[in-house]
């Protein structure tokens, strides 16, 4: 049985992991203790994922706010969606909590390395069992995958609080960051839940700002987290989904709409300037609202009342925001094989046509 570490070797080894969770490329490190998951959902309880660990250790790392200046503008929406969506997710943050895992391992303890990689969770988005997915390999397990709630995580790491609109809010760079985990055997030294000036007022920038309606006003969800209470509006997942692409459904439902591929019925909304839904970025970013509500709406409001304590040289919103108008889309007689009909539209748009895989510019 290994020895057990004095309080001031814990502190040190603590500050070791942050300072090289930081060097490897983390802008947020927070370490919580096993015990703050007590009440967590079976289904998104880290302990049955890793019985013996002792230390939750939150990574954060920030979204580009120049990734989200073409959505701003209007005129370059895949940046958002490769780096600071897929980006993220699917490049820097495993590359991250995958080397700081292997720091931890070599010292002889097993850390697990955890992103947004979700794809095989046994539950919905809305924390319901998926049907007819997976089962317990055992009495008194839960049904594999479990999918550990990332931003309750860092709350209970202490990185920020749980904003209205469920995001979390860091004071260094407000809702524009993503999460990763890492669990370990290493008692870490924890850090505090968050305390310091209230981030979230409530102004509710972010519901009004969500193209698809989908953060309640009214309804909210109520929870427990490490002994504080947390609250956030009720989120409306499937009109966020739908609105996350740029989508709507029609207006007039006895006219067909394509925008998104294989249905009848739908059409873009007002934060989408495409006829159709782009392919997927790195498998999952399609994020054409680009956080409208939850992030772009909710940084302008931190700004105006200087609640960020990292400063730009410039506002994040220096106009005023854009729409598109789609009231001419049912009359374009768009075709599910992507071309558009011969009637005239309102929009005065040229004819969408197949664009040939290579340009004279090239595609290199």
């Amino acid at each position: 049985m290994k020895k057990k570490m004095s309080m001031d070797a814990r502190k040190a080894l603590t500050r070791k992991i942050k300072e090289h969770a930081k060097a490897l490329g983390a802008d947020l490190v927070g370490i919580a203790p096993m015990d703050r998951f007590e009440g967590a959902p079976k289904q998104m309880d880290p302990r049955y994922i890793m019985p013996q660990a002792k230390s939750c250790i939150a990574v954060g790392f920030r979204v580009l706010r120049g990734s989200l200046r073409g959505i701003e503008e209007g005129t370059f929406f895949s940046n958002y969606s490769s780096m600071g969506y897929g980006g993220i997710t699917y490049l820097f943050m495993p590359l991250v909590v995958m080397n700081i895992c292997r720091m931890i391992e070599d010292m002889g303890f097993e850390a697990l390395p955890m992103g947004h990689q979700s794809d095989w969770r046994a539950i919905d988005g809305e924390g319901n069992l998926r049907n007819n997915f997976s089962k317990p390999v055992e009495p008194g397990k839960p049904a594999p995958d479990v999918m550990v709630h990332l931003r309750l995580a860092a709350f209970a790491a202490g990185l920020g609080e749980i904003g209205w609109s469920k995001m979390l809010l860091t004071p260094q760079f407000g809702p524009a960051q993503r999460v990763g985990l890492i669990f370990t055997e290493l008692d870490l030294e924890p850090d505090p839940i968050y305390a310091g000036p209230k981030l979230c007022n409530k102004c509710m920038a972010c519901v009004r700002a969500c193209p698809g309606n989908a953060i309640s006003k009214t309804k909210s969800i109520k929870v427990t987290v490490a002994g504080h209470d947390l609250e956030w509006g009720e989120i409306d997942c499937k009109a966020c989904d739908l609105a996350f692409r740029g989508a709507k459904y029609m207006d007039d439902p006895s006219k067909k709409g394509y925008y998104i591929e294989g249905t009848e019925n739908t059409e873009p909304n007002h934060i989408s300037p495409f006829y159709y839904k782009p392919e997927k970025l790195y498998n999952a970013g399609q994020a054409v609202c680009g956080a409208g509500g939850c992030t772009r709406a909710c940084i302008v409001s931190l700004e105006k009342r200087n609640a960020l304590v990292k400063k730009y040289e410039y506002p994040f919103r220096r106009k005023k925001p854009w729409a598109v108008d789609w009231s001419g889309y049912s009359e374009l007689n768009l075709s599910p094989d992507g071309h558009q009909g011969g009637t005239s539209s309102s929009l005065d748009k040229p004819k969408a046509k197949k664009v040939a895989a290579k340009t004279k510019l090239g595609t290199d």
